[in-house]
């Protein structure tokens, strides 16, 4: 080899090929060189092409681990030696990035990708282990040959769909082969099922708990809900209500000894109270969930450790440390409590310079308290993926929804996401990707039940998570008539230590939230008779008793073959809509 052997990627169609032991010879002298760029780093040969006898493209996969703070001076190393960054629709995240390059030896070009990835991922031991199993076991090793074989003999003549159909279809093998070999762990929280007639207790009574509690009694479950509110939402649905706030530990112990399971519907519940309602009943989806995504410095740190893509983002302290992030990050900016809102609410925008101590000011923090200083996103869509995790530790996620929000509140969710501009490969990317987050965020969790990964598309499209919701979801409301199994029957089928229902879509369909008006009176809806004129229109409204501007009160949904006609249709219903004086 050369002193500068990596040379330009050399983009080809997905072929099969059978194994060259050459690319074994071709890890170990990149290993060398990259620690000899970055002392210390140890470069593992992961992928096919480490398997000796196992054919495919003969791609030189290398595997790096580090920790974050790490992964760009390894980046900087590897790119000083020739590696390129990726770019495109389809690039791994600056988080956990990818590195390409091709090199010549024996007379062959090599195509090697540099897999770098952060310790908390947990996914080069996956890597290794799949490695480990595929050399011992030759049954295993001749089944993935022939599976990708097959991807590639049945896969379009197209080389960009060829090899997204390769990369993809490939992953469902393995993925299952993980699981089977227990290199994917189900759920710590194992338990065994629960049948017809087993208690779910609630932390939360809110409209999203009434949802649920209307599949539990479906399904033949009995409901209770910790609530301050006496006749919350689900209050006409549950078997008792229990008097407390969210934060009452007490009242939480009184729901779990009440319970067989417990659940939550929001993520603002006191971490002593669910510990207290944990110590009667199993707390599903759990307390590592609840803890990680209710704050959110500890969410960016998380999804920091796992690899997944934010907003750059920094801890701050007080008004200087905000100008300090003001011009790392660039403006604008948002400002944001760590604890506690949602909706839009317990954040500011800083547009200037000028704005920044009335942000701090207005969110509490001239006492020095922490807050979140985020950089604004110039996004192109806002997507969500909502996301369940069974009793088997598998995920299975919803059709992508495209959303809107108006002053942070949602306004309306599209399903399936259009993507305008895109071909369909570069939606198909998008979607699958999407998937991929949620599947990885709700491993790492160790989730049982269902939530849901908020994200932007940017306008290069790469992903970025905005907000992870470890329950159900205002964006996943579409599917009680959209999907096979509804968000809610769903989490309770995965709480309850059930199969996971299909996802399966009935066709395109549309969301539109129906918001509160005016100021703050008794709730009485008029124009019902004219929205449900269409006999297509699903109308939801929540129970509660008062109604004030932009309170969520309720939801219409619009199942069509037609995306845009389904959310035309849903505005129309919505328009005809009103709150009494």
């Amino acid at each position: 080899m050369s002193e500068l052997p990596i040379r330009p990627y050399d983009r080809r169609p997905a072929t099969f090929e059978p194994w060259d032991p050459r690319t074994a010879d071709v890890a170990r002298e990149l290993a060398r060189l990259i620690d000899s760029a970055r002392p210390g780093t140890i470069v593992h040969h992961v992928g096919s092409s480490s398997v000796p006898g196992l054919g495919g493209k003969n791609y030189v996969d290398l595997g790096v681990e580090a920790a974050p703070d790490e992964i760009p001076l390894i980046v900087e190393a590897a790119t000083s030696l020739g590696f390129q960054r990726q770019t495109g629709p389809d690039r791994f995240p600056p988080a956990r990035p990818l590195l390409l390059g091709t090199v010549a030896h024996g007379g062959t070009l090599f195509n090697v990708h540099l897999h770098v990835m952060p310790t908390g991922r947990g996914e080069l031991a996956e890597q290794l282990g799949f490695r480990a199993a595929l050399r011992e076991d030759v049954t295993l090793r001749d089944a993935y040959a022939a599976e990708k074989q097959r991807i590639v003999a049945e896969a379009d003549a197209d080389p960009r769909e060829t090899k997204l159909a390769y990369t993809f279809q490939k992953a469902g093998f393995v993925e299952a082969s993980l699981h089977r070999l227990g290199l994917r762990q189900p759920p710590a929280d194992l338990g065994e099922p629960l049948a017809p007639g087993a208690t779910i207790g609630f932390l939360g009574g809110g409209q999203l708990g009434r949802m649920m509690a209307f599949s539990a009694r479906a399904m033949g479950y009995r409901v209770v809900a910790l609530d301050p509110d006496p006749a919350c939402p689900m209050a006409p649905v549950a078997d008792e209500i229990v008097l407390g706030r969210y934060d009452d530990a007490d009242a939480a112990r009184r729901l779990g000894a009440m319970s067989d399971v417990v659940t939550y519907e929001l993520e603002h519940v006191g971490l002593d109270a669910a510990r207290a309602a944990r110590e009667g009943a199993p707390l599903r989806p759990g307390l590592g969930a609840l803890a990680a995504t209710q704050n959110r410095l500890a969410e960016r740190r998380f999804l920091r450790d796992i690899g997944e893509q934010t907003a750059p983002w920094r801890e701050v302290c007080g008004v200087e440390e905000a100008r300090d992030a003001a011009r790392e990050l660039g403006l604008p900016m948002r400002l944001k409590l760590p604890l506690g809102g949602y909706d839009g609410r317990s954040q500011v925008r800083v547009a200037d310079m000028a704005g920044v101590e009335a942000a701090v000011d207005a969110l509490g923090g001239l006492d020095g308290r922490p807050l979140l200083a985020e950089a604004e996103i110039d996004f192109e869509a806002e997507l969500s993926v909502v996301v369940a995790r069974g009793r088997d530790g598998r995920t299975i996620s919803y059709p992508i929804s495209r959303n809107v929000h108006d002053a942070g509140v949602l306004a309306e969710s599209v399903v399936p996401a259009p993507f305008t501009g895109r071909d369909s490969a570069a939606a198909e990317r998008i979607t699958l990707a999407a998937r991929d987050v949620g599947d990885w965020v709700a491993r790492r969790l160790d989730l049982v039940g269902v939530m849901t990964v908020e994200l932007f598309l940017d306008r290069t499209g790469l992903l970025v998570v905005n907000e992870l919701a470890p329950r159900v979801h205002n964006s996943g409301h579409w599917t009680i008539e959209g999907a096979a199994t509804s968000q809610f029957e769903q989490h309770l089928r995965a709480i309850l230590g059930l199969p996971l229902g299909s996802v399966a879509p009935h066709g395109a369909a549309a969301m539109v939230n129906l918001l509160g008006t005016g100021p703050d009176r008794p709730a009485r809806l008029a124009g019902v008779d004219a929205a449900l004129a269409d006999p297509g229109v699903h109308l939801h409204v929540y129970g509660k008793r008062r109604v004030f501007e932009r309170r969520k009160m309720g939801h219409l949904t619009v199942v069509d073959d037609d995306a845009d006609a389904a959310l035309e249709r849903a505005r129309r219903a919505r328009a005809a809509l009103s709150w009494e004086d």
